[in-house]
């Protein structure tokens, strides 16, 4: 069998150019994997028949290449990755007669190591500039794998923990039955761990490989920060909360003017929402207190929607069915003109224009009775 003959049948692209890289051998396996025929590639600059992307093939006359490179060749819009040794063939007196490429397409390859090391450099940039620790265990909990920006901030050194078990070191944070779930292939997570002074939230990810492999992958967050900012926010709203019980307890003050007599002025615009708070508080006042007169003053109050005159009028029937007899003072002619819109039968209601009069009256009817 002829050389020729050997490498027309070779598993691999076999390219023989000479000195000049004009191509003079193209096997079957080359015309395959670049799509061109060896009778259209024979004859021609190697540079014409497999155009380079960044690269040139003169690098192939500097010597024998004893480990395989990639040359990017383009074909069209896309770019293959041609791996080649290189074999240089010379005279009896050293001149170069010729170039032997033996290689294979490693597009494929070349595409996953590029991802590998694009998740490389992101799963890097992530660990140190982000509050997380990554982690891995076997299936034991032993840890396999152990760095991250956080843990550096928690005074650990990156892999300090390798070799030792997680169900052994953090036992005391009674998070053991979890991370045995999780070993066992049951995703979890667990919030506000505290632990090395730190507040934790963990998310644990089962993965399935080999005895002695990574079997538990973790994220962990630290979220100090945010748990402080989070107490802080809820000190604050119940902050907030307390005062809005005094602003609305000094809205709607209830005091004791006369034995058995509370008058509760209202002062500010009054919606359906404030009347039902001001009935709660006044049956409660009525109900302590045993008073006999209550007295509504609306003098500071302009506007009122039906709704609410509707609600006013219902709070003085409530407060009957307590034996208090409700009073309304100061109605505005607005919300006068509101009542008589409404229809509401006034007539068994005790209205006067001023508070002075209401107490004038309370008194008369304590007397009599």
């Amino acid at each position: 069998m002829t050389e020729t003959s050997k490498l027309e049948g070779a598993p691999l692209v076999v390219i023989e150019v000479d000195p000049g890289l004009i191509v003079t051998a193209w096997n079957r396996r080359a015309e395959l994997v670049f799509g061109t025929d060896a009778a259209a590639a024979v004859g021609r600059p190697l540079a014409e028949v497999l155009p380079l992307a960044g690269a040139s093939w003169r690098a192939l006359v500097d010597g024998d290449a004893e480990s395989p490179r990639l040359w990017p060749v383009r074909r069209g819009d896309a770019t293959l990755a041609f791996e080649a040794w290189s074999q240089l063939g010379r005279e009896d007196d050293g001149r170069l007669r010729s170039v032997r490429l033996y290689g294979h397409d490693a597009s494929a390859r070349a595409a996953d190591e590029a991802r590998a090391a694009l998740e490389s450099t992101m799963l890097r940039a992530i660990k140190e500039n982000l509050d997380i620790a990554l982690w891995a265990t076997d299936e034991h909990g032993v840890f396999l794998y152990q760095d991250g920006k956080a843990i550096v901030d928690a005074g650990i050194t990156p892999h300090q923990f390798v070799g030792l078990n997680m169900l052994e070191l953090y036992k005391d944070l009674g998070n053991n039955p979890l991370i045995e779930r999780a070993l066992q292939g049951e995703p979890a997570r667990t919030q506000g761990a505290e632990a090395h002074g730190i507040v934790w939230d963990t998310y644990y990810i089962p993965m399935a490989g080999e005895p002695g492999e990574a079997r538990l992958v973790g994220v962990t967050l630290n979220v100090t920060e945010a748990r402080r900012a989070e107490i802080e926010m809820r000190q604050k709203l119940e902050l907030i909360e307390r005062q809005q019980e005094v602003i609305r307890e000094l809205a709607t003050p209830i005091i004791e003017v006369w034995d058995g007599v509370l008058t509760m002025p209202i002062v500010g615009l009054i919606d359906t929402a404030r009347t039902a708070e001001i009935m709660d508080s006044l049956l409660q006042a009525v109900t302590q207190t045993r008073a006999r007169f209550a007295i509504l003053d609306l003098t500071g109050v302009e506007v009122v929607d039906t709704g609410t005159a509707s609600h006013l009028i219902r709070m003085i029937q409530a407060i009957r069915l307590l034996g208090t007899e409700g009073i309304l003072t100061g109605i505005h002619p607005t919300i006068a003109q509101t009542i008589v819109a409404l229809g509401v039968d006034l007539s068994h209601v005790a209205v006067y224009a001023k508070l002075r009069d209401a107490l004038k009256h309370c008194i008369r009817a304590a007397r009599k009775a």
